[in-house]
């Protein structure tokens, strides 16, 4: 991963703020959902999309004709994939604040054309949601290959900010009568619920998380 550019360089919360291509990588694995942002015929739009992570580059998918796809190609977009971790409480209404995890990346997407390496990344993309069910699925046909797109951008501009802390209040006001922490986040997958129109009582024989514990 390159040295931090003028568009990654973190200016407010510097403290906040880390490089490291490991750490990076770490945090989009462990998350499902990212927010890509582009300019379209002149105005800022915003898409929320799943994305998945192969080696150094950052892969998400949508329909051919999706504006976050088609339209994405050849411009600068960039991706901010963020997890929320907790809520901190302060003494005062100013000091409040999160803890949280956040990676934003700039890029421009690179079509994914090959046949052959757009279903490698869609088997990918599904075994990262649920190990092991693309082999127990009704193969891909080519319609649906045709209507799916897959772009990536390379993982090389990129920063971090993380917040893991307790409030940091003013000093006079430690001794006011409020209760001050972290009130944590915990997440989980809920009970399964099965397709009502699926009459046959199927097991769910893999594991219920992902592998890489995103969610």
């Amino acid at each position: 991963m390159q040295a931090p550019s003028q568009r990654t360089q973190v200016k407010r919360g510097r403290k906040r703020a880390d490089y490291d291509p490991l750490l990076v990588k770490q945090i989009i694995d462990q998350s499902l959902l990212c927010h890509v942002a582009q300019i379209h015929e002149g105005y800022p739009v915003v898409t929320p999309t799943c994305h998945w992570r192969d080696g150094d580059m950052l892969y998400w998918h949508g329909h051919a004709r999706a504006r976050n796809v088609y339209a994405s190609q050849g411009q600068s977009v960039c991706v901010n994939i963020s997890q929320l971790d907790g809520l901190v409480l302060a003494r005062s209404a100013f000091h409040h604040s999160v803890n949280y995890r956040s990676v934003t990346l700039f890029g421009v997407p690179q079509l994914i054309e090959d046949e052959v390496e757009k279903r490698r990344q869609l088997e990918l993309f599904v075994e990262r949601l649920s190990p092991g069910r693309w082999q127990q699925l009704r193969p891909i046909n080519e319609q649906e290959m045709m209507l799916t797109a897959v772009v990536a951008i390379p993982i090389n501009e990129a920063s971090v900010k993380v917040r893991s802390a307790p409030p940091s209040d003013d000093d006079e006001d430690y001794g006011w009568p409020v209760w001050a922490g972290v009130m944590p986040i915990q997440r989980q997958w809920g009970v399964l619920q099965q397709d009502p129109l699926q009459t046959e009582n199927m097991a769910y024989p893999l594991p219920l998380s992902p592998a890489n514990g995103a969610i």
